[in-house]
């Protein structure tokens, strides 16, 4: 589905249709890949597709008694960072340093496998859900890279499909294969296992 045919409207209805059916849920048609969908979107959207997950989840909840778990990278970074007594360091560094040793530092400190994936599955152990949304990826880029993220939870968010809410394209071509473009910027990173929801039957 191009953007140039897409509206919020249709998303959220096609979303919606989407995650509350039976094929969804029991994770049915996806050739033993991981249960791992996309919700690509363009970046000027943001504010409006907050809105849009909101009366989703409402939605999944009050009509069709659906369990999510929502996990905000911004957020869970955050937490983490404050949870180890770094979170003032990181502020007080950021307006001096260079850019590119700022980000290789708080990529350091918010390592997918050694941070943010066990973080993620002690959540979503803790929390019984019928699926789990990923959002807050524009805001944690380019320091957490969506495709590490989802590398590092396919053995975690497992028994259940997971929906990443994506600010930018996700794109196939035959020449590279499918691609993450975070913000519609220039640099891509290749990641082939997650489904692209706008693609996917009720």
């Amino acid at each position: 589905m191009s953007t140039t045919k897409r509206s919020l409207t249709t998303d959220e209805k096609h979303v919606y249709e989407v995650l509350r059916s039976t094929r969804f849920l029991k994770m049915e048609g996806l050739s033993k890949e991981v249960p791992f969908f996309i919700y690509h979107y363009p970046p000027a959207w943001a504010r409006d597709v907050e809105g849009l997950r909101d009366r989703v989840i409402t939605k999944l909840r009050s009509d069709d008694g659906l369990k999510v778990v929502e996990i905000n990278l911004y957020d869970l970074a955050v937490q983490l960072l404050k949870e180890r007594g770094v979170w003032d360091r990181v502020l007080a560094l950021e307006p001096d340093m260079d850019k590119a040793e700022f980000r290789e530092t708080l990529q350091g400190m918010l390592d997918p496998h050694d941070h943010l994936a066990p973080a993620i599955r002690a959540r979503v152990d803790a929390e019984p859900s019928d699926m789990v949304f990923l959002a807050g990826i524009g805001e944690v880029f380019p320091f957490i890279r969506t495709h590490t993220v989802l590398e590092n939870l396919q053995s975690v968010v497992t028994g259940r499909p997971m929906l990443a809410w994506f600010p930018g394209a996700y794109e196939f071509t035959r020449a590279s294969g499918h691609q993450l473009r975070a913000l519609n910027l220039g640099a891509s990173d290749s990641y082939y296992r997650a489904k692209d929801i706008l693609e996917q039957e009720a």
